[in-house]
């Protein structure tokens, strides 16, 4: 087991970024900078605005200075970025410089993606820092971009024989032409139906439809927001259920909650801003543990795992399911920054603290096994197409 060193780190906490989950994003960096003990660490806040500049300085650990319009322009804010080029291993502030300017290389011990959503959540920030051979917080390329999509998700777990929902992937392009042939299909799975962005979380562009009206008007909603859109049969009388995972070979699971919502689904209000949006999911009504025979709650703390190995997943993750007529169906599966989860371990005795020092764990462990994988192959192909031509390759 990877211990954390004796020296303090440095870690980058990058949230924001182009998403319409930047709000959310920015919240969960401030509660993710408050875990992080100043004595352990030393936390260098990287905000990507919205139109994807990316920023750093002091004044990005204070939640109030996004209530400016102009961050970039609050003294000590610099542009910077974070190098693909494994020997800077960090970041270049400022990126680019003028005559006689020079810029500065800050290395990272571990990086914290806090953005939720696209361009971070997705993969796409992972494969950055996998670029940079930067230790990060949470799941890999893979198992993030596959959790970010909900209709992959569905395929594997369903490879997996894990029970999921029954659902039906629309394109935009087939929605522009051919508005009615949709709807046909929507008939034939039977109202009522959630329409979902395929993509995104946090409840944005989700709606409940009872009739071809109301999901033609969900479809245009969600499509604005994704190119793609997932239809799932409602299940009526279900509860939702989640449970949090940490680990990498060893995975433990959580003690499983149940959301209470006020709506017909869980909103993002719901989620964010009840009882102040400083405390994310934590504001949100839940019962922990679920009120649940204790069979069943071990069934779908086992799923839990399973659902998290089957998209190769690995650090965190939180898994929320659907429980109807005491049958779980795995709903979707959060990794990070989705996942952190700090309300679910702290019924485990974990404070927000441990939890992050224990992700960063996990990452430093997670990094030093993919150190054990050779990378630099050097064969004879280079003399041989030099000396015989490119004409006597296969390949070309």
């Amino acid at each position: 087991m990877t211990s954390l060193p004796n020296r303090k780190l440095t870690v980058g906490v990058i949230f924001g970024s182009r998403s319409v989950e930047h709000d959310v994003s920015i919240v969960t960096a401030q509660q993710i900078i408050r875990a992080l003990d100043p004595a352990k660490y030393e936390v260098v806040p990287i905000y990507i605005t919205r139109s994807g500049t990316w920023l750093t300085g002091p004044a990005l650990s204070d939640i109030k200075t996004f209530q400016i319009e102009k961050v970039e322009e609050l003294i000590g804010v610099r542009e910077t970025l974070i190098s693909p080029m494994p020997a800077h291993h960090g970041m270049i502030t400022p990126p680019l410089t003028g005559y006689l300017a020079r810029n500065a290389l800050k290395r990272l011990d571990v990086a914290f993606p806090a953005v939720h959503g696209s361009h971070g959540e997705d993969g796409t920030l992972q494969g950055l820092l996998e670029l940079a051979d930067i230790p990060y917080v949470g799941c890999g390329v893979l198992a993030s971009a596959l959790a970010n999509d909900k209709a992959m998700t569905k395929a594997v777990l369903r490879a997996h024989g894990l029970p999921v929902i029954e659902g039906i992937l629309i394109r935009r392009h087939e929605w522009q032409s051919g508005r009615a042939a949709v709807l046909e299909r929507l008939e034939a799975l039977g109202y009522p139906l959630f329409i979902k962005p395929n993509t995104l979380g946090s409840s944005i562009g989700i709606s409940r439809s009872t009739d071809a009206k109301a999901a033609a008007t969900a479809l245009d909603v969600a499509f604005g927001l994704d190119r793609a859109v997932i239809v799932e049969s409602a299940l009526e009388g279900a509860i939702e259920v989640n449970c949090a995972l940490l680990g990498n070979v060893q995975v433990r699971a959580s003690l499983l909650e149940q959301p209470i919502s006020f709506e017909e689904f869980l909103t993002y209000e719901e989620k964010y801003m009840r009882g102040g949006a400083a405390k994310g999911m934590k504001g949100a009504e839940r019962k922990i543990p679920a009120p649940l025979p204790e069979a069943l709650t071990e069934q779908i703390r086992q799923l839990a795992v399973r659902a998290f190995r089957a998209i190769d997943g690995r650090g965190t993750a939180r898994v929320d399911f659907l429980l109807k007529d005491g049958q779980p169906y795995v709903n979707e599966i959060n990794t990070m920054p989705g996942s952190l989860a700090f309300y679910l371990w702290q019924a485990e005795g974990m404070t927000p603290s441990q939890v992050v020092d224990e992700l960063i764990r996990l990452a430093l462990e997670s990094h030093k096994e993919k150190a054990r994988t050779i990378y630099d192959y050097k064969s004879g192909l280079i003399a041989h197409a030099a000396t015989g031509g490119l004409k006597g390759s296969k390949k070309f």
